[in-house]
């Protein structure tokens, strides 16, 4: 899986404090919050919004695909607040009810298939306390013509060199990452 490598760089390349802060806000605005109150994030990459939660009193569990992703989240501060696990945001069986499910960052993005999509929703709404709520986001098609020349972007993490770039082909947009 590609978040291998990915994962030990994740936080120096997309890391962003005001981001995260206007999720919080978005997520206090949708569900009040109490300590009682439930929320799983997927697709969680390094667990920086699970956190942010977390230390505002939500009960969390969190969860990606990737095991190097979320062994990023376990070594943060904070991290002993949520409950973290591996999961496919198409099958959510192994957890019980939520007040709120949380698909941030553009990551209901990675299901291509448009039964995956479907999937989700299911999944989602079969975890989801009677008035419980699903927030996510996505890219529009305005974000493919955003990248129609191809964004290229390199420098240095530490030793590390690194490139990224961001093309679009046909209605996808790829993301790629070199070190």
């Amino acid at each position: 899986m590609m978040y291998q490598t990915l994962a030990a760089y994740y936080d120096a390349l997309v890391k962003d404090e005001e981001a995260t802060a206007q999720w919080v806000s978005y997520v206090k605005r949708h569900l009040p919050n109490s300590e009682r109150t439930q929320l799983l994030e997927v697709a969680c990459g390094s667990g920086e919004i699970a956190l942010a939660l977390a230390q505002c009193g939500y009960q969390l569990c969190a969860g990606d695909i990737s095991e190097d992703m979320l062994q990023q989240a376990r070594q943060k501060a904070g991290s002993d607040l949520v409950k973290w696990q591996r999961l496919d945001m198409r099958d959510l069986s192994d957890f019980g009810c939520f007040h709120g499910i949380l698909c941030f960052c553009d990551s209901l993005n990675y299901l291509i298939e448009k039964q995956d999509v479907k999937q989700f929703f299911t999944e989602a709404y079969a975890h989801l306390h009677k008035q419980g709520v699903l927030l996510f986001d996505m890219h529009s098609w305005d974000r493919l013509s955003e990248f129609e020349s191809e964004y290229c972007e390199d420098g240095y993490i530490g030793d590390t060199a690194y490139e990224w770039t961001i093309a679009t082909e046909d209605a996808y947009l790829y993301q790629t990452f070199a070190f």
